[in-house]
């Protein structure tokens, strides 16, 4: 099985640094969820880290395409299905089912979303944001508009959380990691 240095070297060499950038945010979150939930953190992250691995370079096969490169390269069914899972009604009709899988398909859009509020911030930074801003902005569909509300919410209620609570979880872990994301205070 691959270990979290390899995994960051193939995110590399199918992406550039913006979605390199979503991946180790993703990552970050899964772990915080992971530790939370007594999961295995190494496991988890990896799945948030390589989850939008062929995205740059094969959009329109997203989600299948990693299936392949993940196959070739030794990864497990388990880690497979879970990254298969997050593009659910979207791109595959692999349902995200575990703990893990819809762990992932909650915090995918919002990290993006929590992302692009922290940097309209004067800050630029996630040390400082809170809920009620990630809220007003979610109401906003044009702000972020890439960032889906209805997989955000349907996330949410998958995991059996508020969407504020949701919100607070992925502000908190995307904290811990803000310098590698480029969010700390400035």
């Amino acid at each position: 099985m691959p270990n979290r240095e390899d995994a960051f070297n193939l995110l590399k060499e199918y992406n550039g640094e913006a979605l390199v950038t979503h991946g180790l945010a993703v990552e970050g979150t899964m772990r915080y969820f992971a530790r939370k939930a007594g999961e295995d953190e190494e496991k988890w992250g990896i799945v948030g880290l390589l989850h939008d691995l062929d995205y740059e370079q094969f959009p329109d096969e997203h989600c299948h395409k990693t299936q392949e490169i993940m196959q070739k390269h030794g990864y497990s069914e388990e880690i497979i299905r879970a990254i298969m899972s997050h593009g659910w009604r979207i791109c595959t009709e692999i349902e995200p089912l575990t703990k893990m899988e819809k762990t992932l398909y909650a915090v995918d859009e919002l990290t993006g979303l929590i992302t692009a509020c922290a940097l309209v911030r004067p800050s630029c930074s996630v040390m400082d944001l809170e809920v009620k801003s990630v809220k007003k902005k979610f109401k906003q569909p044009s702000f972020a508009a890439g960032a889906s509300r209805e997989v955000i919410s349907k996330g949410a209620l998958m995991l059996d959380v508020s969407l504020d609570t949701l919100i607070e979880d992925v502000i908190m872990a995307m904290r811990e990691i803000a310098p590698s994301l480029g969010l700390e205070m400035h």
